[in-house]
């Protein structure tokens, strides 16, 4: 698998994991040159930007000393706050026999609405147990709420939260909602191609440059964010034995710490 991170993305996978830190707007030369340490061209940082702006992500702002910048918008930064328990959580949510159900119905004349809400929920991890009935860990309530009222889809959705009754087992079920095995090759191909990186930051003498770190952390950050949304942490008992989502959020867990603090020396030059 060759690894593909668009301009776009990179740009939103920096302001997550540094451009929040920011004293103030992020100026354009900088995202030029942050952005340039990981592969993208000029003309392809100031495009993608554009983009973000007319998505509302990003705002046009000057900087202390009058140049041009970008900062999030509240809408950005109330994502960005809202992934950070699934992107960097190091650990596994307790275990619950609580979950969420989303129950929806679009009239056909909005059937806009009906494919967006389908996707929103997709991308937030829910599995489908019907048409019209969705289901996720109960832990992500709040996250969707906000991207329900963001979007404004509440009236044609209820939330519930409770326990599975039957009448197939709980894990059989699980298996229904959820392509398992595309979920578990989802978290190989992370592990194919980020932990050879950490084993030879375990092995090796001396440690990355801060331009190393800063790039080889932005680039498995940009890879991994996708991955606790496409797995929303699911109940540990009720996955297969062999499941290669521990060991990915381990590698990424430990990536993090490696190289996280040690790449914003980079961002600050």
């Amino acid at each position: 698998m060759v690894e593909q991170h668009t301009p776009r993305s990179l740009i939103v996978t920096f302001y997550g994991a540094y451009g929040r830190a920011f004293p103030g707007p992020v100026p354009v030369s900088a995202l030029v040159r942050l952005l340039g340490a990981a592969g993208v061209d000029a003309p392809s940082v100031r495009s993608s930007v554009s983009r973000l702006k007319r998505r509302g992500f990003l705002l046009p702002a000057r900087t202390g000393d009058r140049a041009a910048g970008y900062e999030l918008s509240g809408e950005a930064r109330r994502l960005l706050e809202d992934g950070d328990r699934r992107i960097y959580g190091t650990t596994r949510p307790p275990e619950s026999q609580e979950w969420l159900l989303a129950v929806f119905s679009v009239p056909e004349q909005e059937r806009a609405k009906r494919h967006l809400l389908r996707s929103r929920l997709a991308g937030l991890g829910f599995g489908a147990v019907a048409p019209g009935v969705w289901i996720a860990p109960a832990q992500w309530d709040g996250e969707t709420r906000h991207t329900l009222e963001r979007l404004h889809l509440t009236p044609y959705v209820e939330l519930f939260r409770g326990a599975h009754l039957g009448f197939a087992p709980t894990a059989e079920s699980v298996s229904r909602w959820w392509d398992l095995a595309a979920l578990a090759k989802q978290h190989e191909e992370f592990l194919d191609l980020h932990e050879p990186a950490l084993r030879a930051l375990q092995t090796g003498t001396a440690a990355p440059t801060p331009e190393a770190a800063y790039r080889g952390y932005l680039l498995a950050l940009d890879t991994w964010r996708r991955l606790p949304y496409a797995d929303p942490g699911l109940p540990r008992a009720l996955l297969p034995a062999d499941w290669p989502g521990d060991r990915s959020a381990a590698v990424f867990a430990e990536l993090h710490e490696r190289l996280r603090d040690l790449g914003a020396g980079f961002v600050e030059l």
